[in-house]
């Protein structure tokens, strides 16, 4: 518990923030909290401390965080600053700068939407807002279609559903990058209070259908038109914003529709049926695969709630289903873009925490491959990027429309490379056989350690990097690579070992969440014992190095 006099400098200020928050719903809240923080009630405190601890950080991921009061929370008051923030840093160089603002069907996204075009407006320039609650993707299509300054979307992708988020692109259609967040976080902290920020009430654009249309016509252009399109497909949103568009889409593009997971397919903000709506955890796809295996369906697509992302399953060879990996989907929709062709002054482009199989593939081809730092605001700045893709389910397949994971896109890739080997009898899992055979047997996997506090983060990274291991599960340590010292990169909070074997271990901590990520990859060539003992081998190993990392990267550890 705080001293008295702390206690009460603490609920001062939480008292003077609830005086300028424009909204009823969290100013009764606050309130709430404030009263049973003065009553003696040790939670309250806690929890008054916590939302006071500091302004939700904006940074190059924009804001996310939990929805509720206060300054360390995602809520109306917070976004009208960080409004005025953005507003602030585009009016340097752009008096009446342009921005379409998108929004998906999260508690509050409509609000900080509306919020944020108000803003805009009132400082004298022009807020387009999205018609409906749309996917990230199209937002992003929107900001150089219509040749936007700047681009806002509301969204915490699938993030649970506490949470909310705002996500700032550039002119150009890709995400903010250093120093941009640096100097928007700047103008931000300049806003003295929601109320000294103007804020109109009407006056933006509402944009019609015609942007829908306009991306569609678009991303129908990614497959070819006279390609094969029998293939049987169920889908879900996970709750999300996909449904409409993805349907839209793949019946602009002349496949037959898909089957959609009802209890999923319309958007819901508390995510009923799933614990976590990522389609990267465990159970999240239990009624899609579910659904899939009773209709007798050749593919499972699913994207997460506001569709920039994409998973699939497909039919094993026993008859049951497969969940393709994040970079088991990466090669096999790089491939499908190498064979129909990649100018020379172009590139594929995957993150450092991906496999090295699409690395392999483009040398052996000729093609330039570039290796970025993790996220899209990075893929997406690769000079000449013809795909890029990232292991947690990102694909960009159409760059020259969407600089940025497109979920839809990807969908429409994948499902014309199954109609295209399902009419030549094959499956994508015998093109998987085919790229292990020619580079080898890459087993991948990641896990997380999640922390209660943000210090348990610091405390493992410091530990690794101050007595990093010269062997990992007993096999030494080729090269160790401090990420923060950058080099061919720019400095990031990473640590990076390859090991004589040809294994590689990335620890970092998570840009969204509270936790330590940890990305595995083990590789064995096939030999004369063939490419299954190859897959054991490398499947093997894998594990072991999980077994390993675990222990190392334990909160408790030493």
């Amino acid at each position: 518990m705080p001293t008295p006099a702390a206690l009460d400098d603490l609920t001062a200020t939480a008292r003077l923030w609830a005086s300028d928050d424009p909204d009823e719903t969290t100013r009764a809240e606050l309130t709430a909290v404030i009263e049973a923080a003065e009553g003696g009630d040790a939670q309250a405190v806690a929890d008054l401390e916590d939302r006071f601890s500091g302004m939700l950080q904006f940074g190059t991921a924009g804001l996310r965080g939990a929805l509720g009061a206060g300054p360390n929370r995602m809520n109306r008051a917070v976004v009208i600053r960080a409004a005025a923030g953005l507003t602030a840093h585009l009016q340097k160089d752009i008096p009446e700068p342009i921005v379409v603002i998108g929004y998906d069907a999260r508690h509050g996204s409509a609000d900080f939407a509306r919020d944020t075009a108000g803003v805009v407006t009132a400082a004298g320039g022009r807020a387009m807002l999205l018609p409906r609650t749309l996917p990230t993707s199209l937002l992003a299509f929107a900001v150089r279609h219509l040749r936007a300054d700047a681009g806002v979307m509301v969204t915490a992708s699938h993030n649970p559903p506490q949470d909310n988020g705002y996500k700032v692109y550039l002119g150009d259609g890709s995400q903010i990058v250093s120093p941009a967040d640096v100097e928007i976080a700047a103008e931000i902290a300049k806003v003295e209070s929601v109320a000294s920020v103007p804020r109109a009430h009407a006056g933006w654009e509402v944009l019609s259908e015609d942007i829908v249309e306009a991306y569609l016509d678009g991303v129908t252009q990614v497959i070819d038109p006279h390609s094969a399109r029998e293939v049987s497909i169920v889908h879900t949103a996970m709750h999300g914003v996909g449904t409409q568009t993805l349907l839209a889409a793949f019946d602009r593009a002349g496949f037959p529709a898909p089957e959609t997971v009802a209890a999923q397919a319309e958007p819901d903000p508390d995510f009923p049926t799933v614990a976590f709506p990522n389609p990267e955890e465990d159970g999240a796809l239990d009624l899609a695969l579910a659904q899939a295996s009773e209709s007798g369906a050749d593919l499972l697509i699913a994207n997460d709630p506001d569709a920039d992302r994409c998973a699939a399953a497909v039919r094993d060879r026993d008859g049951g289903w497969r969940l393709l990996s994040g970079d088991e989907l990466g090669v096999l929709l790089g491939s499908r873009i190498i064979v129909g062709g990649v100018e020379p002054d172009e590139s594929l482009a995957c993150s450092i925490v991906s496999s090295r199989l699409l690395a392999a593939m483009s040398a052996a081809v000729g093609v330039n491959h570039v290796e970025t730092l993790t996220g899209f605001k990075w893929i997406a700045r690769v000079p000449g990027l013809r795909f890029g893709y990232e292991e947690a389910l990102g694909y960009c397949v159409d760059p020259r429309r969407v600089k940025d994971k497109d979920g839809i896109s990807a969908a429409l890739l994948i499902a014309e490379l199954v109609a295209i080997l399902k009419a030549q009898g094959r499956s994508v899992l015998d093109v998987l056989d085919d790229l292990h055979r020619q580079y080898g047997a890459h087993a991948s996997g990641s896990f997380s350690v999640r922390v209660d506090q943000l210090e348990q983060i610091e405390t493992v990274m410091r530990r690794l990097r101050e007595n990093p291991p010269q062997q990992i599960a007993g096999v030494d340590v080729a090269q160790f690579d401090d990420l923060n010292e950058g080099g061919a990169l720019p400095p990031t909070d990473g640590l990076r070992w390859y090991l004589v074997d040809g294994s590689r271990v990335i620890v970092r901590p998570s840009g969204t969440e509270p936790k330590v990520k940890i990305y595995l990859e083990a590789i064995e060539y096939v030999r004369d014992e063939g490419l299954d003992h190859a897959r054991w081998i490398a499947g093997e190993r894998l594990g072991r190095l999980r077994e390993a990392m675990a222990e190392l990267t334990a909160l408790d550890g030493r």
